[in-house]
């Protein structure tokens, strides 16, 4: 509104009618000049397929989702190719993610080609990020067959164990505008398995922050009533798809003191009902078989520590949550493990196939109150201050961006 003043018969703009025009016309420029650089700067969303053919119960699946969310979330294009039937589309339903059903039958699926090409031009996509073996080639193919022009990058979530033939390690260095490794050890193995050192960028998963607000307490004491755990109990915890679970039950034959053991991922049948036959006439097992994502947090808190006897980890969510939840941990001194956990500082490690050693750090975690406490609270400060999900999606943001989102 102008406010106007008779003087001499003529109506005159005040002081307050000058400084409203030029406030507006401040900020005007100031949003200019905001824009302006952030172009100049590559502050431009991004425009991203994220595919998988995998995307089920898995640490990975967990990260892909976190990832293309938090993408979405600061205002970029971010497009999921998976099937419709996989876990990871329920955990993007709602969310700003687009989600595009999607079949992936193998390298030479050419029809998983065309739902590629139809989606990058459908939602003018200049990066694709593949997570899983399928989609690492039908990703190549497509952009290859159709001149699609996008920068394919391969994401690496697990050590790997072999490249393949020579036409998949040339794809793989010649036809990707990179590959993001979750850990250092996941690039160390890529190096040596014969991908350019040059050509791998080292970007940790993340953990949400929000996620922990899912814990309820009736669930969890409806949990410590099932499993009947009092104040005198010492519950360790395990929760892991089937990988290297028989060091825990070795490891538990040299413990004598009784425990409370809870597997979550794994079910009672062979070989791990023989191998808690042998334990349990002094140690309690609970074989918990798959957990719900809504569910599993509240079994964390059951826990004194929890034990991660892999050696496939990138880098594990499973370690991350039960972090964030002041869990001390002990984990394999294998893969991602190493650039998660510092032995002694932030949680206790072990070599693959040491039993002793595992035994070890379990009754020393029992005995000693105060390296609890140490190994929680490092703990915690490692999940909410490193890996936490925001510099998770700023690396990725600051990655994307280095290729360009021009043409290849």
């Amino acid at each position: 509104m102008l406010y106007w003043q008779e003087v001499s018969g003529q109506a005159q703009r005040t002081p307050r009618d000058l400084w409203g025009n030029t406030s507006v016309f401040l900020l005007l420029f100031i949003a200019f000049l905001f824009l302006f650089f952030a172009r100049q700067m590559g502050y431009t969303p991004i425009r991203i397929l994220f595919l998988t053919y995998q995307g089920d119960m898995a640490g990975s699946t967990n990260s892909i989702a976190y990832l293309a969310k938090g993408l979405a979330a600061k205002g970029h294009h971010v497009v999921a190719g998976i099937r419709r039937k996989s876990l990871l589309w329920e955990l993007l339903e709602g969310s700003p993610v687009y989600r595009v059903a999607m079949d992936f039958g193998g390298k030479f699926d050419f029809h998983n080609w065309r739902q590629i090409r139809n989606t990058v031009k459908a939602h003018d996509i200049r990066v694709i990020n593949a997570q899983s073996s399928h989609d690492r080639y039908t990703s190549i193919f497509a952009n290859w067959r159709y001149k699609l022009g996008c920068h394919v990058v391969h994401t690496r979530r697990q050590m790997p164990a072999s490249i393949g033939d020579p036409l998949q390690l040339y794809l793989y260095n010649k036809k990707t505008a990179g590959i993001v490794a979750v850990s250092h050890q996941v690039k160390e193995n890529l190096v040596k398995l014969g991908i350019k050192e040059a050509h791998v960028a080292v970007i940790h998963n993340g953990t949400p922050r929000e996620k922990y607000k899912q814990l309820d307490e009736q669930k969890l004491s409806a949990l410590r009533h099932k499993f009947g755990i009092t104040a005198e109990d010492f519950v360790v915890g395990c929760i892991s798809r089937p990988k290297s679970q028989r060091q825990i039950f070795e490891a538990l034959k040299l413990i004598e003191r009784p425990l409370k053991v809870i597997f979550g991922g794994l079910k009672r049948h062979e070989p791990y009902t023989g191998l808690a036959a042998e334990v349990e006439d002094r140690h309690q097992l609970f074989f918990e078989g798959d957990i719900p994502g809504s569910e599993v947090l509240n079994y964390y808190k059951l826990f004194d520590l929890k034990v991660l006897a892999s050696t496939t980890e990138g880098l594990s969510q499973s370690l991350l949550e039960a972090m964030s939840l002041r869990v001390p941990v002990i984990a394999t001194a294998c893969g991602g493990n190493l650039d998660l956990v510092q032995d002694g500082e932030n949680g206790l490690l072990f070599k693959d196939g040491d039993v002793q050693k595992l035994a070890q750090n379990i009754e020393n975690l029992r005995d000693h109150a105060h390296l609890r406490s140490k190994l929680m609270e490092a703990g915690f400060h490692t999940a909410f201050e490193i890996h936490n999900i925001e510099n998770t999606v700023s690396n990725y943001e600051k990655y994307f961006w280095g290729l360009g989102n021009t043409e290849c």
